[in-house]
């Protein structure tokens, strides 16, 4: 399989999997903190019409969001939650991305600063990223939005928690959502997979890191069998369509191929897009040349699901 991996992830992937802190071998503080002291911020940042931090009421106390809007109004509306295994990262880490998807697509995103494990234990996160989506919802027009077309999305564990709150506001009448961008979730605590195995060392999110981000999140064992925790195990009927990207070398490749086929065997449609060269996180390298396609397929897959009337190169 390393003979697929894309070539310039190839020359940087030593590299990039040395660098990985060992986590798995941290409290939740120490390993945000480490994180936080590598992440350079962008001296160019990508330029959006306007971008604003604002907080807002959630059910642990306010939430910062970062709301990101192209010029123009009546937009579609993307609530993004960031990965990070749902212990690390933030506003600032997912900035370019979000940036950038604001653009292509031409949709405001709303970027939500959840709340962190272990400190915030499951379904903390999930309730916030609820709550954003809600108000997005009733504050759609202020937003220079349209709250009939509402896109809730994440990437890796914020890909779990836009599943989960694609599941929340169907099981909770509402709002009604558009659709949900799932990029790489994490979707099951199955940790016996094939790509867990082909790809649990070696590719920059290790076995034991994900171990621990689950144990962090969802610390009881029979909390993992609950939807809002692994989406897997839902019902997924009626659910809003989904755009997801599938990484070709990454643990967590096959259970987003077992969700795409859940959705769709419960009538949802899916838009997959697979990166098979690609590793977890590659949509946040923007040096990568497969991150700058994936960003531009993704970006068109989601106006299209929206009907977004801008041009998405």
């Amino acid at each position: 399989m390393t003979q697929d991996l894309d070539p310039q992830i190839a020359e940087l992937i030593e590299q990039l999997d040395s660098g990985f802190p060992p986590v798995h071998t941290m409290t939740g503080a120490q390993a945000r903190a480490v994180i936080k002291s590598r992440f350079v911020p962008s001296p160019q940042p990508e330029p959006v019409h306007e971008v604003s931090d604002q907080k807002i009421g959630g059910p642990g106390g306010d939430i910062a969001v970062r709301v990101y809007r192209p010029d123009g109004a009546g937009l579609p509306i993307l609530v993004f939650a960031h990965g990070g295994g749902w212990v690390f990262c933030d506003l600032d880490s997912h900035d370019g991305l979000c940036r950038d998807l604001a653009n292509r697509i031409g949709a405001v995103v709303v970027s939500v600063d959840y709340r962190l494990a272990p400190e915030h234990p499951w379904p903390a996160a999930a309730e916030d990223v609820y709550a954003v989506v809600t108000w997005a919802a009733d504050n759609a027009s202020a937003l220079g939005g349209d709250p009939a077309r509402i896109v809730v999305g994440g990437d890796s564990a914020g890909g779990n928690l836009a599943a989960v709150t694609a599941l929340m506001a169907r099981d909770r009448n509402g709002p009604a959502l558009a659709g949900q961008l799932l990029l790489y979730p994490v979707i099951a605590a199955d940790f016996d997979t094939e790509s867990y195995r082909l790809f649990g060392s070696g590719y920059y999110n290790p076995l034991e890191a994900l171990q621990w981000y689950w144990d962090q999140y969802v610390p009881a064992l029979v909390d993992r069998a609950h939807p809002y925790a692994a989406p897997l195990h839902g019902d997924l009927h009626g659910l809003p369509p989904a755009v997801m990207v599938i990484t070709g070398h990454d643990p967590l490749r096959d259970e987003g191929i077992a969700y795409a086929r859940a959705l769709r065997d419960a009538g949802v449609a899916v838009s997959e897009c697979s990166y098979v060269g690609g590793v977890h996180g590659f949509m946040t390298m923007p040096m990568l040349d497969i991150a700058g396609r994936a960003r531009a397929e993704v970006s068109r897959e989601v106006a299209r699901l929206v009907g977004a009337a801008r041009p998405v190169d």
